[in-house]
């Protein structure tokens, strides 16, 4: 990619600091922050990574940008129809806009792409998910991530020019697998940490992990989306970072939970939310709506709720009818 290249990066979360430190390292970055500029110029540092000192080529303002060479929209789900809304009103059509969150839209059950072809209907765009934590992102370990658009020759010609020495992009035509594994895993990350919490053992951790991921198999492909996806960067890869990393909030959310916990009081000493605890509802309204049996997801959703004990959504599914694998 050209050094030349000039990249947006709206939201100066984590997330949004790992790619514009990545991508400052071979283009021109500008972060956009609602209000930490201020803050950046006493300590250098950022409040969502305070372990990163971010480098003096980056640009951080709270003006959205009018132009760049592509946007990457690093706001949470909840968050982008509003900032792509105004994004819109000012970006020229011609730039393309990468959604770098993952979920459904709570009052839609619309995924990050399908928001913003509402938002943004004559941009370019694409989503970018996979197995990244954003601190190693900023400190230039190596990664890979999957971007996933509709039209084959937009994604390979982004991924290629968007892939850094650290950050390998690889490109997919299949958004509504991507983005459902993406939506999907968090939730699937909560049971993974509730049965460690519960003290279930790392066997009912991995059996919950593997039937799960049928689960997701099972949807995507109800939902029009290809299977073969979720054995991908955006389906296995993120899984299993998600389901065993410390670093994971959705994880340790499920930990919480699983030593006894309830949902509100985890919340109340947590300053940043685990979007599964969010998406949880919207994700399991999809089963019924498909005619797929999602039994641990829904679980999961029950013990946010406060429904049902671990021992219970334990006993509940080993109880289910005998199947073939």
């Amino acid at each position: 990619m050209s050094k030349s290249l000039n990249i947006a990066v709206i939201g100066a979360g984590a997330w949004g600091i790992g790619l514009a430190c990545t991508y400052s390292r071979i283009g021109n970055v500008t972060l956009w922050s609602r209000s930490e500029p201020g803050k950046l110029a006493e300590t250098g540092r950022l409040p969502r990574l305070p372990e990163i000192k971010l480098p003096a080529s980056i640009n951080v303002t709270t003006t959205l940008p009018r132009e760049a060479d592509v946007a990457f929209l690093v706001v949470p789900t909840q968050a982008l129809r509003t900032i792509s809304t105004t994004l819109n009103d000012i970006l020229p059509a011609s730039v393309p806009v990468i959604a770098c969150c993952k979920g459904l839209e709570k009052d839609t059950a619309l995924f990050p792409l399908e928001i913003m072809e509402q938002t943004m209907p004559h941009h370019p765009k694409a989503v970018l998910s996979g197995p990244n934590f954003a601190i190693e992102v900023a400190e230039g370990l190596p990664t890979a991530a999957t971007l996933a658009a509709s039209s084959r020759l937009f994604v390979q010609e982004a991924a290629r020019k968007l892939t850094t020495p650290n950050l390998r992009l690889y490109a997919s035509t299949d958004p509504i697998g991507v983005q459902l594994a993406g939506a999907a895993k968090n939730v699937i990350a909560i049971g993974a940490g509730i049965t460690i919490g519960a003290n279930l053992g790392e066997n009912a951790r991995a059996a919950l992990i593997t039937r799960a991921l049928a689960e997701l198999g099972r949807l995507v492909e109800a939902m029009g989306g290809q299977s073969r996806t979720i054995y991908g960067l955006a389906g296995v890869g993120d899984l299993i970072l998600t389901c065993t990393g410390a670093g994971s909030r959705n994880y340790s959310l499920g930990v919480a939970l699983g030593k006894g916990n309830s949902l509100s009081e985890i919340l109340a000493q947590r300053s940043t939310v685990a979007e599964g605890a969010l998406s949880a509802a919207t994700i399991c309204d999809l089963g019924p709506r498909y005619g797929v049996e999602t039994p641990i997801m829904d679980a999961v959703y029950r013990l946010l709720k406060g429904e049902l004990t671990p021992e219970q959504a334990r006993d509940e599914l080993l109880d289910r009818p005998s199947r073939l694998e």
